[in-house]
C-alpha cells in the first residue's frame, strides 16, 4: 500500500562525508541509542519516483511524526505500539498499524542492539558510508529497513524502506535538530493535521 509505504519510509541524509572503513554495529547500536530526539525537513522520494516533502519529529524510544506539505497534507504518527495515517482528503478513520510491523520498530526501540541473531541481513561499506540493512528477526515479513551512516562523527545519512513486494522508499532530510525539548502535543492523536510546529 503505497501511502504506508511513504509514511514509513523515512531517509535520514546529509552531505556526504568520507570514511575510511564500515563501522562495527557495536558502535553503531551505541550511536541509535544515544539519539533521543531529532526535528527536520524531508524531500521524499516515492517507488513511482514522485516526489513528497514535509517535515520530521522523532523521540526515541517509540515516538515519530511525518507531516507532509500540501498538496499531501497527510499526518503519520507513530506512538503507543501504533502507526496511524491521517489522510485530510478521506472521510475514513485513520488507517491504523502495529509499529511491531514495520521496519521503524528496529530503530523506535528503547533497546536497539543490531549485533541481535538475525537482525542484521547485510552490512557493509559503500565507499562513503556504512550500509546496514536490517529486518525484525522476529517480524521479517515486514521489511527491511537500510540504514546509512557516516563517520568523524557518527551519523545516520540515510534510510530506505523496502517492502516485501519489491518497493522501495526514500526520504532526504535536511541538517538534522538532535537533542532538543519537543512539544508532546505533536505526538497526541489531537493534534493531527498541519497543526505541526513550523
Amino acid at each position: 500500500m503505497k501511502q504506508i509505504a511513504f509514511a514509513l519510509a523515512l531517509t535520514l541524509a546529509a552531505p556526504a562525508a568520507w570514511a575510511a572503513d564500515k563501522l562495527p554495529l557495536s558502535q553503531i547500536s551505541n550511536y541509535l541509542n544515544g539519539l533521543k530526539t531529532v526535528e527536520t525537513t524531508f524531500t521524499q522520494v516515492n517507488d513511482d519516483g514522485s516526489l513528497s516533502t514535509g517535515k520530521l519529529w522523532m523521540q526515541r524510544p517509540g515516538k515519530m511524526r511525518f507531516e507532509y506539505d500540501p498538496p499531501n497534507s497527510a499526518v503519520v504518527l507513530a506512538r503507543s505500539g501504533s502507526v496511524q495515517i491521517f489522510d485530510p482528503k478521506s472521510n475514513q478513520p485513520p488507517e491504523q498499524y502495529p509499529l511491531k510491523r514495520t521496519p521503524l520498530s528496529i530503530v523506535l526501540a528503547r533497546n536497539v542492539n543490531l549485533g541481535q541473531a538475525n537482525m542484521v541481513v547485510g552490512h557493509s561499506f559503500d565507499g562513503t558510508a556504512t550500509v546496514v540493512t536490517a529486518q525484525d528477526p522476529k517480524n521479517p515479513e515486514a521489511g527491511r529497513i537500510e540504514l546509512m551512516f557516516t563517520d568523524n562523527p557518527v551519523e545516520l545519512r540515510k534510510w530506505v524502506i523496502h517492502d516485501n513486494a519489491g518497493g522501495q522508499t526514500s526520504v532526504l532530510l535536511g541538517a538534522l535538530n538532535e537533542g532538543g525539548r519537543l512539544d508532546q502535543g505533536l505526538f497526541s492523536n489531537r493534534k493531527r493535521v498541519g497543526s505541526g510546529n513550523r
